[in-house]
């Protein structure tokens, strides 16, 4: 394949800590239709509990274990050897093929697949359709995903000496009135709305919130000292309904903080907002979804599972800026293993999920379904 390397541009790409997206061109006779097929190759932090070194790439048992082995090493895996097969055999292609490998996804994909929306580099000007080889097993094709709303929340106190706290305010207090005034209040709310998106897992078609972080006061590895803490914050993961309106989202937040204050009028809380991302949806009837339920069946041998995604993935970026509405995810491995320890992927997954990509770019760029 023509491959180039675009770097990340404006988010944290440096000499020292490069950040750099590869993207490879199959050329066929003609430049349309295109697929583009886009993984991303950064990975979460790989975290406690792992009974196997998490960047071994063991395999045992017919898995390849690791981080990212499922999210999503092996859809990249995946997406590359299909390419390579129809190169192999000789196939003739009326279109092109394209293969990105990108950053950034799991902080929120600006410097990778946003970037390359932004450049032109995938666009609804010459981009037919993207397929995102994320890890929703080879009998699933992933068309929607839910809405996210992430906000730190701060609670402002006053220090003072940690043996006369009354002469001063605890954040970290006034954090925990919030936080179970969101667990008691908000929670309940949130567990009685579910989407009519197939979402996967079925406890994730509810409205969630998520407390992805919280420090107060002193850093617990450095030196402590006696002090009352004058400040903690939390980071919220909101996943919302395509049902659910983003200002009502927001809304809602700000409404409890403000219950929370007026509660105990020294309390004060600030709320900063990290990253907003609407609900998407594949249009009903694309070509792309049809190639690949087609593929899917001669492959697996059986009917494919059309499903949402609890999280959001690169498809906001695909859709909102590059504007090819024709994205879904389709890759190899188990969802539920992503973030966790001890992540894995079957290995017939991974062929598996070469064999019905291979077929579906057959389809839409080789000239029709292969016999």
């Amino acid at each position: 394949m023509d491959v180039d390397y675009v770097d990340g541009g404006r988010v944290d790409h440096s000499v020292e800590h490069p950040r750099v997206n590869v993207i490879g061109r199959l050329e066929g006779r003609g430049t349309r239709p295109l697929v583009h097929l886009n993984g991303h190759f950064d990975v979460v932090p790989p975290g406690s509990g792992w009974t196997v070194d998490p960047f071994g790439g063991e395999i045992r048992d017919g898995r390849l274990y690791g981080r990212g082995a499922s999210d999503m090493k092996a859809g990249l895996a995946a997406a590359a050897f299909a390419v390579e097969a129809i190169r192999r055999a000789g196939a003739p292609l009326t279109g092109s093929v394209e293969v990105s490998g990108t950053v950034d996804e799991e902080s929120g994909g600006f410097a990778g697949v946003a970037h390359l929306c932004e450049i032109g580099r995938i666009s609804s000007e010459h981009t037919d359709y993207v397929i995102i080889p994320e890890p929703f097993g080879p009998a699933r094709i992933c068309v929607d995903h839910r809405g996210v709303h992430w906000f730190d929340v701060t609670a402002h106190g006053r220090t003072a000496h940690g043996s006369m706290p009354h002469l001063g305010r605890s954040a970290i207090a006034d954090m925990a009135a919030l936080l179970e005034l969101l667990r008691t209040e908000l929670g309940p709310r949130l567990g009685e709305r579910v989407s009519a998106m197939p979402v996967v897992p079925s406890e994730s078609r509810q409205a969630t919130l998520n407390v992805n972080a919280l420090h107060g006061g002193q850093a617990i590895a450095g030196q402590q000292s006696p002090c009352v803490a004058d400040d903690c914050r939390a980071t919220f993961d909101r996943r919302f309904l395509i049902e659910e309106n983003l200002d009502e989202v927001r809304r809602e937040i700000l409404e409890l903080i403000s219950t929370a204050e007026a509660a105990d009028p020294g309390r004060r809380y600030t709320v900063t907002d990290r990253l907003d991302v609407l609900p998407t949806q594949a249009p009903e009837g694309s070509p792309l979804v049809a190639a690949l339920q087609r593929a899917i069946e001669r492959v697996v041998g059986t009917p494919a599972e059309l499903v949402a995604s609890p999280g959001t993935y690169d498809q906001k970026h695909v859709v909102r800026i590059a504007g090819v509405e024709p994205c879904v995810a389709y890759g190899p491995g188990p969802l539920t293993e992503a973030h966790r320890p001890d992540e894995s992927c079957a290995l017939d997954d991974i062929v598996a999920a070469a064999g019905v990509t291979a077929l579906t770019l057959l389809e839409l760029v080789g000239g029709g379904p292969p016999s």
